[in-house]
């Protein structure tokens, strides 16, 4: 079944790298494969007549809107966002010096050279002040693996940021600078936003600072547009003809009155530049998980326990020529109870589920959450993002052409209603102090990188048997330079999955003794 949702995507994820030495960590590129779009009124494609009136229309409206003063109250929220990851995976792991092979066939002196010091790798992105005493929303691909955080204001102020918490799942990530008084760009309601409606893109592409772009909403509740194939990735985008480009990811998306609506994410291209469409979280998503990561250093993830496809989707599937046999009665199924167009379609259960419990049968076709609307899966997961576990919400749906309505009590992933915590300071879990190597102790151990162990209590390190003095060189195949890097990879591994809290810790001890550890961080 995963096989048949991987193949009905339409678009691929495309990492942005920005030019020179630089890597860009700045926005997602959305790359369109499939054949060039041709004009074909009669088909409704995308280029018809009436697309080329309406793009007409636009420009009239947009002399009768005034952006000035949401632009004005906004620029001074939006922050610059330089992510500096320390050395390149592949740089050189042992000796630094080289015979240069002009001197040796040629003789000129017959001396080495030293490789250069591999450079570090700087991305460029832009977050958004949520608070005035510095806590700043961006995206999680901005300041992925950095193993430093630099931040400047508007008014070229810059800080060194702490990271908060991450959520890969919505690429949200929340730090936090030490200032006070600062600018915040207040919420708005994203649900609110209508298709037509103006809107804002602030931030700094291709590294131009304070940059502000209009556009309207061509669209809500976009998913599937191919970030990942990860069906846990929470998709729900409010999609706009705001141009955004590498630099944009993490800046603002505000209305007319300057509230703020969403956080810039992707740009859908061909050539790594704008190209007509941008994407951006929604607020109602992306101000959740903030406030989660802030409380409890995870995001508290609720759940209606339920498998889902759209109404639509199931007459696509069926379509779909490489279908099992056991599928496609399971979809002949679901299209036979579906007496409505437009919805989500029950296909069924997780273990504990609390939309079963509450009555909600396969095949049911969820239409409205709270009143909402919701036509796609991607709308149903943007109205259930923002609740947490033990939140009750009313869900109608449509069973063989009957309305009903139920009380849903929501669980998180474990199937309960606890709050996940974090699981503590990396340094109390490790049970651990460290320290980088000096260049003098790299070049006697014939090594680029490694952290000494300069103490151990108790905790995890001391339960693997690794003691004072070993010095670690690889974590979980990342080069560690600095107990800074260690720390963030500890936290990130604690705040995955549960399948995934390992870590496999290469090194050697001062006599030249190799050893490999794995520590599983499990509770």
């Amino acid at each position: 079944m995963k096989t048949v949702w991987r193949n009905v995507l339409g678009v691929i994820l495309v990492a942005a790298i920005s030019s020179g030495v630089t890597i860009g960590t700045n926005v997602y590129l959305l790359n369109n494969r499939t054949a060039e779009v041709k004009s074909d009124t009669a088909s409704g494609n995308l280029f018809d007549q009436s697309s080329f009136r309406l793009a007409a229309l636009s420009g009239v409206a947009a002399e009768n809107t005034d952006f000035t003063a949401a632009a004005e109250n906004s620029v001074h929220g939006v922050v610059h966002i330089k992510s500096i990851t320390e050395y390149d995976e592949n740089d050189y792991d042992g000796q630094q010096y080289y015979v240069d092979p002009f001197e040796y066939f040629f003789g000129f002196g017959g001396r080495g050279f030293q490789r250069p010091t591999p450079q570090p790798k700087v991305g460029m992105g832009s977050g958004v002040i949520i608070s005035t005493d510095g806590y700043i929303i961006t995206n999680n691909h901005v300041i992925e693996g950095a193993t430093k955080l630099e931040v400047t204001l508007n008014d070229n102020r810059k800080f060194t940021a702490k990271l908060v918490g991450t959520d890969p799942a919505t690429d949200i990530a929340l730090l936090k600078i030490d200032a006070k008084g600062l600018t915040v760009i207040p919420f708005g309601d994203s649900d609110k936003l209508k298709v037509g409606e103006w809107v804002l893109a602030i931030g700094n592409p291709f590294n131009l600072t304070s940059t502000v772009t209009a556009g309207i909403v061509s669209a809500k509740s976009r998913g599937n547009i191919g970030m990942t194939g990860d069906v846990s990735k929470i998709e729900s985008f409010i999609q706009t003809d705001a141009a955004v480009n590498p630099g944009n990811s993490g800046g603002a998306l505000v209305n007319t009155k300057g509230e703020l609506v969403g956080i810039n994410t992707a740009i859908y291209s061909r050539t790594g530049d704008f190209s007509g469409y941008s994407f951006a979280v929604p607020i109602s998503i992306a101000k959740k998980v903030a406030a989660d990561l802030k409380e409890f250093g995870v995001v508290q993830r609720a759940m209606l326990g339920v498998s889902i496809k759209s109404v639509q989707g199931i007459d696509e599937v069926l379509n779909y020529p490489n279908l099992s046999a056991s599928e496609k009665k399971e979809f002949e199924e679901a299209k036979k109870n579906v007496k409505v167009t437009e919805g989500v379609c029950v296909m069924g259960y997780a273990t504990r589920s609390g939309a079963k419990e509450a009555g909600i049968e396969k095949y049911d076709v969820i239409t409205k959450v709270n009143g909402t609307t919701v036509k796609t899966e991607s709308a149903l997961q943007e109205q259930i993002s923002k609740f947490r576990p033990g939140d009750e919400v009313e869900i109608t749906v449509d069973r063989k052409g009957t309305k009903k309505t139920f009380k849903v009590k929501l669980y998180n992933t474990q199937g309960n209603t606890e709050v996940v915590k974090s699981k503590g300071d990396v340094a109390d879990v490790l049970g651990a102090a460290f320290e980088a190597l000096s260049d003098k102790q790299k070049r006697e151990y014939g090594v680029s990188c490694g952290i000494e162990v300069t103490g151990v209590l108790n905790g995890e390190l001391k339960n693997a048997g690794i003691k004072k003095g070993f010095i670690i060189t690889v974590v979980n195949d990342q080069k560690i330079y600095s107990p800074e890097q260690l720390e963030k990879l500890v936290e990130n591994v604690l705040r995955g999955s549960v399948d995934e809290q390992y870590l496999v810790i290469k090194g050697f001890y001062p006599n030249g003794r190799s050893r490999v550890f794995a520590i599983e961080l499990n509770d």
